[in-house]
């Protein structure tokens, strides 16, 4: 929801992803400014890849599906924490992450926002109890990963541009980290 943290300040970073300042987070997506972003994709021991349905009141893609959560290290922080921090804020539990890929992309997103990141996406197996925050999270459902694709490719407007874009350019190494769930 719309709110103080909307305007926390996000990590600017260069192509290498070294730190080169700060930012709004507002007013970086509204210029379109390099920061450091991340992404948590999370599994269950079934294979499946757990999504969430952004709340409707968030600054950007509301109420479009997504990965189990995203945000931005504050400054001071590392991705790591960030993701775990994340995790646990948006969805409720935590779980052990390791690092999956690292992403870089220019994309526009609703309400006139360009989303330029580059992503560290961590990757984690639960099974256990999922207590999403409702100021975050719509809804929330596992899903597996050919089911996902196919719906990705019926219905793209339904889905955040990054994750389409995490399917479309690493759905090979997504599939094989689901598969060793």
């Amino acid at each position: 929801m719309a709110g103080s943290a909307d305007n926390d300040p996000v990590i600017l970073v260069d192509a290498s992803d070294k730190e080169v300042g700060t930012a709004g987070k507002l007013d970086a997506h509204k210029r379109g400014l390099k920061h450091r972003a991340i992404s948590v994709l999370v599994r269950n021991s079934a294979g499946e890849i757990l999504l969430q349905q952004r709340h409707p009141a968030k600054y950007h893609s509301g109420e479009l599906w997504a990965n189990a959560c995203c945000s931005h290290p504050l400054p001071g922080e590392n991705a790591a924490g960030a993701a775990q921090r994340r995790l646990k804020e948006e969805m409720g539990f935590v779980c052990a992450l390791a690092p999956l890929f690292t992403f870089d992309y220019r994309a526009p997103v609703s309400d006139e926002l360009i989303e330029n990141e580059l992503v560290h996406v961590f990757g984690g197996t639960h099974d256990g109890r999922i207590a999403p925050d409702p100021t975050e999270v719509a809804q929330w459902k596992w899903m597996r990963f050919d089911d996902l694709a196919a719906d990705i490719r019926n219905h793209p407007e339904e889905y955040a541009v990054w994750f389409r874009k995490y399917v479309a350019a690493h759905g090979g190494l997504i599939l094989g980290w689901l598969a060793r769930g």
